[in-house]
């Protein structure tokens, strides 16, 4: 058993020293989720009190005989704990300056779509503004709708199509591995039989008629199993 189970173990027996440990040796990997938050209203420290909590969650549910690294199992929880003050906490609050910032990218950017005739870069008008390009992505992402991590996107058939609220289609390395760790969390959770529907499903792209064919049961069933899967998985996220 390496250190980190040993701290664990330790944790779980009302070790505070062990418990502290644990929290000190992954300041770091808090960090690293913090900073996907930036520029959304909030002091870097005080979402990083918020990930703090998340962790220690983490710590204290942690089973030892997952067979998975412990960061593996923080990650979403961490994340999931910040996500949740940002959406209980209402309408995201944003700076005055970053609000500012906002209104100039607007205008500028329907001005270059005008004169190019076509969407502008980020850098192009962080250079007509006179602004870095992280400073133009901040109030960007800052001003745009924050989607529920469960906000339906599919029709038809597929209404309830929603797995994790829409995972964001995003180009950054960091957003895509995180996405991937949570759902790999919570899908080693789920028997066989969900597990296949949910990457049939979400993976795959196939159909409710498509999976129950496979399965050999109804596609009434398949929507049945699909809705308590789902359900159980936004209860898992909500521990």
């Amino acid at each position: 058993m390496d250190e980190t189970m040993v701290l664990i173990a330790r944790a779980h027996q009302g070790d505070k020293t062990a418990r502290d440990q644990l929290v000190s040796d992954n300041m770091g990997l808090i960090w690293s989720i913090v900073r996907r938050f930036a520029g959304r209203g909030y002091e870097m420290e005080d979402l990083f009190q918020i990930g703090s909590i998340g962790l220690m969650k983490a710590i204290d549910k942690f089973d030892l005989n997952y067979e998975v690294r412990f960061s593996t199992y923080a990650v979403p929880m961490i994340a999931g704990e910040i996500k949740r003050f940002l959406r209980d906490d209402g309408i995201i609050k944003i700076s005055r300056s970053v609000k500012e910032m906002g209104f100039r990218v607007k205008t500028v950017r329907e001005a270059l779509v005008y004169t190019y005739g076509r969407e502008p870069t980020v850098e192009e008008i962080a250079r007509e503004i006179g602004a870095s390009k992280e400073e133009v992505a901040a109030s960007i992402e800052a001003g745009a709708e924050v989607e529920s991590l469960y906000k339906s996107v599919g029709q038809g058939e597929d209404s309830g199509l929603c797995l994790m609220d829409k995972i964001e289609d995003q180009d950054q390395a960091q957003e895509k591995l995180l996405n991937h760790m949570t759902l790999k969390s919570l899908l080693m959770e789920l028997e066989e039989k969900e597990r296949t529907i949910i990457v049939r499903r979400y993976f795959e792209n196939q159909t409710q008629t498509q999976v129950a064919a496979a399965l050999g049961i109804s596609q009434v069933q398949v929507s049945r199993l699909e809705k308590k899967i789902l359900r159980q998985m936004r209860e898992r996220m909500a521990i």
